[in-house]
Formats: structure tokens, C-alpha cells, sequence
């Protein structure tokens, strides 16, 4: 099981280190706009590992990048 914090903390991160949106990145990694919102308030507890790795890939991180 993943910490949702810090899955949540780090995907605001990397998404602000880009100056990216969260619609931009929505739309950069082909996950919903509400994903990504619900993943990033910790809505979400537990997201795929599926979708994880469309928005790691569009944040140009490693999926574990997202998990510590």
C-alpha cells in the first residue's frame, strides 16, 4: 500500500517543477482531469499502478520517484 501524502506531495512537486497544471498534466499523461485532482487531495487512496506510471512518465520521473 502506498502513503497517499506522499504519492500526492510529490506528484504537486514534480507537477510545479515543471510549471505544468493539473489539467495539463492531465492531459500530458491521458488520465482525467479528476484523477489527477482526486489523487492529489489524497481522495484517492490507493491509485493504480497503471495510472501512476501515465503520470510519472509525463512528469519525466520514475514511478518510485512518486512513492518516496
Amino acid at each position: 500500500m502506498f502513503k497517499r501524502s506522499t504519492i500526492s506531495e510529490n506528484i504537486k512537486k514534480y507537477r510545479a517543477k515543471l510549471g505544468i497544471s493539473q489539467d495539463r498534466l492531465s492531459k500530458l499523461s491521458d488520465v482525467t482531469y479528476n484523477t489527477i485532482i482526486k489523487i492529489e487531495s489524497g481522495a484517492t487512496s490507493n491509485p493504480r499502478v497503471e495510472t501512476l506510471k501515465k503520470i510519472s512518465d509525463a512528469l519525466r520521473v520514475g514511478i518510485d520517484d512518486l512513492m518516496k
